[in-house]
């Protein structure tokens, strides 16, 4: 059975998820965020990235997703995807943002053939906008993308509504509003506060 809360808890121990409720980080797209998520950092933490693929692994059997090839988003869902087709003897590929500038080209890497039901791992979902386009690459070289999944999202409607429009289905084993309740719960921060920063999330993504 999927346990998010858990794997918040993994996240914000290895600093993986870091949350200012005062002084506010800075994304490069220059938005002012109250949580910085990197999960690039769950690569050297074995015991964690462990229960990434678990997770994973357990949320494919849940959904009844049957994937032929398992998919990474460059660059920090690659080794998420290459362990979890390790652990399921897929076949793995690799999707840049853009095709090469030099040699073949490829955008995708790897082998794909029309047909192939692919299942894509992301590390962080917010807008969405990447995981979104790495799927429709897949598509246009006429694999069946079954659903994106990543290990956390900040649940944006602008992503809900990237990938409604795009017809694709989408799943993260963890995501801000299961932070902001495991905190809540532990008496980490008010209720005042957890309203405050689930208003900037929603405003967030209406804007």
């Amino acid at each position: 059975m999927r346990n998010g809360s858990t794997l918040v808890e993994d996240l914000i121990k290895i600093k993986a998820v870091q949350l200012k409720t005062d002084d506010y980080f800075l994304w490069t797209s220059g938005i002012k965020s109250p949580i910085y998520c990197d999960n690039r950092l769950t690569m050297s933490y074995p015991s964690v990235r462990n229960k990434i693929v678990d997770q994973f692994e357990i949320l494919l059997e849940e959904k009844n997703w049957k994937p032929d090839v398992i998919a990474g988003c460059a660059t920090a869902g690659i080794p998420h995807a290459a362990w979890l087709a390790d652990r399921l003897n897929l076949p793995m590929v690799y999707v840049r943002d853009k095709p090469k500038g030099h040699g073949k080209e490829n955008q995708i890497e790897g082998h794909i053939k029309k047909g192939d039901k692919v299942v894509v791992i992301e590390d962080l979902i917010s807008t969405g906008g990447s995981s979104i386009n790495s799927a429709l690459a897949l598509r246009e070289q006429g694999a069946e993308v079954i659903a994106v999944s990543s290990i956390f999202s900040y649940g944006l409607e602008k992503a809900n509504q990237g990938f409604n429009k795009n017809d694709l289905l989408f799943e993260s084993l963890a995501d801000f509003d299961m932070l902001i309740d495991l905190l809540y719960n532990k008496q980490e921060i008010t209720e005042s506060k957890k309203e405050e920063l689930l208003n900037w999330r929603n405003n967030l993504g209406n804007e």
